[in-house]
């Protein structure tokens, strides 16, 4: 049986009460949002990992992308970037590759990785298509739906895919005008597939099919939207809108038969915008997790993507979204180096637990509390300790060494925090 119908049985298995005693919940209460499908535990069966759970009550999680293109394929580099992102709290790790040796590289990953992995797996049909047959829209179904059974008996904990992705919604895009169609590139390609074939989406059509694979190997279904806003001046449209109310019937069907699901969402929102998207989601699709991509609040941050993720990211985290895609300073430019992924991941956990605060999540303040109690006693080496990247703190304060090792080289003898300790002092 499946972690929902264990649940739905009432029947709260080990692996539920592990993620319960790591978030500071009840396995009970877990238990009945897994039913309800408003949380998940996203952990393959064949993957034997550490389990972690997203959802209703939760830590806000974090996932990084990492993978390979045709331009660049370095397995080692791309190792290297899984140490870099789970060292640095990435709680997932999605493999978006498409160039090189792509099943080698996924089974290095799941060998290595001690987080949940998940994929795409248009990406790996469409590169077949085109290497094997010369043309993406000569991929089959049976292409496209053997892929998915290779990567969920492989391991995979939770894959992408573009269900909600149909003719209508397809119409629906050539109506609205966008300035920027898509720029999902599993809906781009999708969209591809079904306007040469002049054929609805496999995926939407043999849904139940999908569902079927999703089950046997308790693998959770991250469903896509492809039809994602890629500017902010195509943020909540009806494009958006359409695609994510088919989602939500496709949420319900899951649910229904077992499977676990996740919503994908947007993409690039104006900042005002964010906390809507996020209860639209959660009203559409019944409380479903939501899986966000930051989202970007600005569209000229090239070089600082990072940076407008976190910030939409930490906005929409407040208002109820449970997992964080990390976007990194290459985003729109480049494959993201090592130091990339590291950047990327510490701006995404700290937006992640910025929202933790505002949602009041049990025990999110405490190390908050502990840096505080630090930099009161002037405790460098806990501040340090706490830090989410102790290496560049304490490389910064090594370049201009405060004359004084107790204060820092900003303040030096000015130092407020001294200052106000000794004058309260002598008060007393």
């Amino acid at each position: 049986m499946t972690r929902i119908e264990l649940a739905k049985k009432g029947i709260v298995t080990d692996e539920v009460r592990e993620v319960a005693s790591a978030e500071g919940v009840t396995a009970e209460c877990l238990s009945e949002d897994i039913a309800a499908g408003v949380s998940v535990i996203p952990i393959n069966k064949r993957h034997g990992i550490k389990p972690i759970g997203i959802g209703r009550g939760l830590r806000t999680k974090i996932n990084a992308n990492i993978g390979t293109s045709k331009d660049k394929v370095s397995i080692e580099e791309e190792m290297e970037k899984l140490d870099v992102l789970v060292r640095y709290g990435a709680d997932a790790v999605m493999d978006l590759s498409t160039g090189g040796p792509i099943k080698e590289l996924r089974s290095m990953m799941l060998r290595k990785s001690p987080v949940a992995v998940g994929t795409v797996p248009i990406y790996e049909a469409a590169v077949r298509a085109a290497e094997g047959k010369g043309a993406i829209a000569k991929m089959t179904a049976e292409d496209l739906f053997k892929v998915i059974e290779d990567h969920a008996s492989s391991g995979v904990d939770f894959i992408t895919v573009h269900c909600g992705l149909t003719m209508r919604a397809v119409e629906r895009l050539k109506d609205e005008g966008r300035v920027l169609d898509i720029v999902s590139r599993g809906g781009s390609l999708l969209l591809e597939w079904m306007v040469y074939n002049e054929k609805e989406n496999p995926l939407y059509v043999q849904y139940e099919r999908l569902l079927d694979v999703a089950r046997e190997y308790d693998m959770t279904l991250s469903l896509g939207d492809g039809m994602r806003p890629g500017c902010l001046a195509d943020a909540t449209d009806r494009t958006q809108i359409e695609e994510l109310l088919t989602l939500g019937e496709l949420r319900d069907r899951a649910v229904e038969k077992g499977v676990q699901v996740i919503i994908e969402g947007p993409g690039h929102v104006p900042l005002n915008q964010v906390e809507l998207n996020v209860k639209i989601e959660k009203e559409i699709c019944k409380g479903a997790p939501f899986y966000v991509l930051g989202p970007l609040v600005t569209d000229i941050g090239m070089g600082y993507d990072h940076i407008t993720a976190a910030i939409g990211g930490a906005v929409a985290g407040a208002a109820g979204a449970d997992f964080l895609c990390y976007v990194t300073p290459s985003e729109h430019i480049r494959l993201p180096t090592v130091e990339d992924v590291r950047e990327g991941v510490i701006v995404s956990k700290l937006a992640a637990h910025a929202a933790d605060i505002a949602k009041g999540i049990k025990g999110a303040m405490d190390a908050d509390i502990k840096m505080a109690r630090c930099r009161k006693a002037l405790d460098w080496n806990g501040q340090i300790a706490l830090s989410l990247n102790p290496e560049k703190v304490r490389e910064w304060r090594a370049e201009v060494p405060p004359t004084e090792s107790e204060v820092c080289s900003m303040c030096g003898e000015f130092c407020a925090i001294r200052t106000v300790e000794r004058a309260l002092k002598k008060e007393r």
